[in-house]
């Protein structure tokens, strides 16, 4: 694919509570691009799923709900923080996927090569229209791995757990910070071994470190790599 000035195609890849979506979102705006956190899709189903009381486990029926589902995304209707709106059917689920339940069991339903299939299929097709910024964990390894631009933003499980801490006890709801490491760390190793789309940095991702950076400064180094 021809390079462009900036990249037409970005794809951002970490694992959970990086920051990547932040970083999306600000790098979308700042673009004037299209920004797509792919793993919206993931939860949904994972949220049908649990309210129709199916077993996670069975990875044909999951596989076939993932197939079937018509999940609307939107621009943002309300300023709450939220980046779109997740409508299935008539109901807005926006906030209702980002639940500890959805939380603990979304890589569980991700690692279905059928879901990944079904839904993988979707976001390619809405990258490749281009002026886009996506975010998730196969994006330049898996759905676009010819993208202008990826980008891979890590974090230690420790910085990332405090992260969605804060990110809880600000929207006024209670945490329990060792319960959310745990879960951090937990997720981390069924994303980063799954025998499909494991996450991993593709070969030509540059990758960067947020540790010890605010996200204005990750916004700034990510808007030097478009330029």
């Amino acid at each position: 694919m021809t390079k462009k000035t900036p990249p037409s195609i970005i794809a951002l890849d970490g694992p959970a509570a990086s920051g990547k979506s932040t970083l999306g979102r600000t790098l979308a705006d700042s673009l004037g691009y299209l920004f797509f956190d792919t793993g919206i899709l993931y939860r949904a189903v994972t949220w049908i799923a649990l309210e129709h009381d199916m077993n996670l486990r069975d990875e044909a029926a999951i596989t076939e709900l993932a197939q079937k589902a018509q999940i609307d995304i939107h621009p943002p209707s309300k300023a709450d923080g939220r980046a779109c709106d997740v409508v299935i059917g008539d109901r807005d689920v926006t906030w209702d996927m980002r639940d500890g339940e959805v939380d603990a069991n979304v890589s569980v339903v991700s690692a279905y090569a059928g879901v990944r299939q079904a839904l993988s299929e979707q976001q390619r097709r809405i990258g490749l229209r281009g002026r886009v910024v996506m975010v998730g964990r196969d994006i330049g390894t898996v759905v676009l791995p010819e993208a202008d631009l990826k980008v891979y933003l890590d974090a230690s499980a420790e910085e990332r757990a405090k992260r969605r801490f804060d990110e809880i006890i600000a929207r006024g709801g209670t945490a329990d910070y060792e319960e959310i490491l745990r879960k951090v760390i937990e997720r981390d190793h069924i994303d980063s071994t799954r025998a499909v789309a494991p996450l991993r940095p593709a070969d030509d991702a540059v990758i960067i470190d947020s540790d010890k950076m605010n996200a204005e400064q990750v916004v700034a180094r990510v808007m030097e790599l478009c330029k």
